[in-house]
């Protein structure tokens, strides 16, 4: 009898598919039922527990949405901010990734510890220091070169970039990838007289792209899903997040459950059409990045 038809095995399977099919319908529940909600008219909202589509659709509550708060600004605003913040962390996360994987020099070891050391603080415990580091910036929103008089980068977008675009994961996980590239490739065009940084730019980064899918990925993903720090240094309701106008509206509309579901549905979109996108990059980002030759 063959082994793979053993029927010890073949139940450990049967399990594991129905343990995986259980745990995605229950991942994809709270989903399914928020676009259930958000197409139900007001009337069927609450008359029945069904999983099912009703008869009755509607569009109101996605139009209601756009016209009772500034919803496309908030879309705009988390567009730009995880766009700029993803490439940012891409340059820079890739660059200093590179120096730790392939370059030689002083207390590179040490300065690379320290770096992930920094992953090992929780962000609620540095939010005070770099709130005062933005309120004070000197030369910037009207402060003087002490940093006093104005209000630094508060209510501006830089308040957002600035604190974000080189994150020491970005640099670890490249770091990462880099040291599955052979020095070899580095060696040759040092030899043929390339600069160091049309190394990088030409050699390097061009075979990291799993991996610069993968971190762009992740890195927009936390940028969009970002909420306590643009609700803090954020007050303007034209820079206001996706995320930060969703909880205003929750709290200025409670009772307007449609409309509500129909803006986290819109908010939760763009992710999932990104992970389709690159799914297939990605999953080989993240399976090569821990591999070194």
């Amino acid at each position: 009898m063959n082994k793979s038809l053993k029927p010890d095995k073949i139940l450990i399977t049967v399990i594991w598919y129905f343990s995986l099919i259980t745990l995605s319908i229950i991942m994809v529940l709270p989903f399914y039922w928020t676009l259930l909600t958000s197409i139900k008219p007001n009337h069927l909202m609450f008359t029945t527990t069904s999983l099912l589509p009703p008869l009755e659709l509607t569009i109101q509550h996605y139009i209601d949405v756009f016209q009772k708060v500034p919803f496309m600004r908030y879309f705009y605003n988390s567009t730009f901010l995880a766009t700029v913040g993803m490439l940012t962390n891409l340059f820079f996360g890739s660059l200093a990734g590179y120096a730790f994987a392939k370059l030689y020099f002083r207390c590179k070891r040490i300065i690379f510890i320290i770096l992930l050391s920094s992953m090992m603080v929780p962000g609620i415990v540095t939010m005070v220091p770099q709130f005062l580091v933005i309120r004070f910036f000197p030369l910037f929103g009207g402060n003087d070169i002490f940093g006093q008089g104005g209000r630094g980068m508060l209510n501006s977008y830089w308040a957002i970039i600035t604190p974000g675009a080189a994150g020491a994961f970005a640099v670890f996980f490249m770091r990462q990838f880099f040291m599955t590239l052979p020095n070899e490739l580095g060696d040759a065009a040092r030899i043929d007289g390339m600069r160091e940084f049309n190394i990088y730019l030409q050699i390097y980064l061009p075979l990291t792209v799993p991996a610069l899918v993968t971190l762009g990925v992740m890195t927009f993903h936390t940028g969009w899903n970002n909420f306590l720090w643009p609700l803090i240094v954020l007050n303007r309701e034209e820079l206001m997040t996706i995320q930060v106008g969703l909880s205003r509206f929750k709290f200025n509309h409670r009772s307007d459950f449609g409309p509500m579901m129909a803006g986290t549905v819109i908010a939760t979109l763009p992710m999932i059409l990104l992970f389709l996108v690159a799914q297939k990059s990605y999953l080989r980002g993240i399976a090569f990045s821990g591999i070194k030759n």
